[in-house]
């Protein structure tokens, strides 16, 4: 119960740099998804290749420099990049266990539990990491991976700015709701970015370059609920849903009593011999 109910843990010391970095990451990957919605894009799918190399760059260069800015500032040890690779490959195994049949996704309820033991800075960057190494384990390198990398980190981003102060079985339930609503924001944004091309623009779904706002926001609506939110993204909701309530607690335990030992915002110390 003392791992339970330990004080919360920072693996990734977010101080004021970068966090004006992760939130300018923030809003840059939103704009990703949404700028079909302003502006006119070519209708062929496969223009939009063309867009996932740059967001690709925009991605990383985020992760680099949370990283490095945290090392330089002592924000960031080798026992924090040994759990972040741990967790990596754990969620990379996870993944092609449900390989995405019906909506079935054990990778984001992990992500949760970790962004919310460990901190946005560490849901942020093992978001992008998770999804990176388990699209190399499952060959699910494309076009789309720089925008499921941005969504992931997202979401990990959001579990680590949770309020903190429930626990127990309030805490599971917050984590629950919090897996649910993760669920369908991912299928949200993945229908947005990948919309205009899919749909194309000679159908009532397909998205109208020039049209008023609303009436595209519309035609997306239909398009998500008919293709991904009644389908996919429900049961990734419920294994989220079903995974925190059964796992959660243990999990949250185990990540915790990994927090203590490793003792992150213990300062470094070196006794003269």
């Amino acid at each position: 119960m003392t791992d339970f109910l330990g004080p919360p843990a920072r693996a990734v010391r977010v101080t004021l740099q970068p966090a004006l970095v992760l939130g300018i990451a923030t809003v840059l990957g939103l704009a990703m998804f949404c700028w079909p919605l302003f502006a006119h894009p070519q209708p062929a799918a496969a223009a939009h290749t063309a867009d996932a190399p740059f967001v690709f760059m925009a991605t990383l260069p985020v992760l680099i420099l949370v990283v490095l800015a945290e090392l330089s500032r002592g924000g960031i040890d080798a026992k924090a990049l040994a759990l972040l690779g741990v967790l990596s490959a754990v969620n990379a195994g996870l993944r092609p266990l449900g390989a995405g049949t019906g909506g079935i996704e054990l990778v984001f309820f992990l992500l949760v539990l970790a962004g919310r033991v460990f901190g946005p800075g560490f849901g942020f960057v093992l978001g992008s990491t998770s999804l990176f190494t388990s699209a190399l384990l499952t060959a699910g390198v494309g076009p789309w991976l720089p925008f499921q990398m941005l969504a992931s980190s997202l979401i990990g981003l959001g579990a680590g700015l949770l309020p903190r102060k429930p626990r127990g079985k309030a805490e599971v339930a917050m984590l629950v709701a919090y897996g649910v609503f993760a669920a369908y924001f991912f299928g949200l944004l993945m229908s947005l970015w990948s919309w205009p091309f899919l749909a194309g623009t000679s159908t009532q779904l397909g998205f109208v370059p020039g049209a008023p706002l609303l009436d595209n926001l519309h035609r997306f609506a239909a398009f998500t609920i008919l293709t991904s939110t009644l389908g996919w993204d429900t049961g990734r909701a419920i294994t989220n849903a079903v995974a925190i309530v059964l796992l959660g607690p243990a999990v949250l335990a185990v990540l915790r009593r990994a927090a203590r030992r490793a003792a992150f915002d213990a300062p470094v110390r070196f006794d003269q011999p």
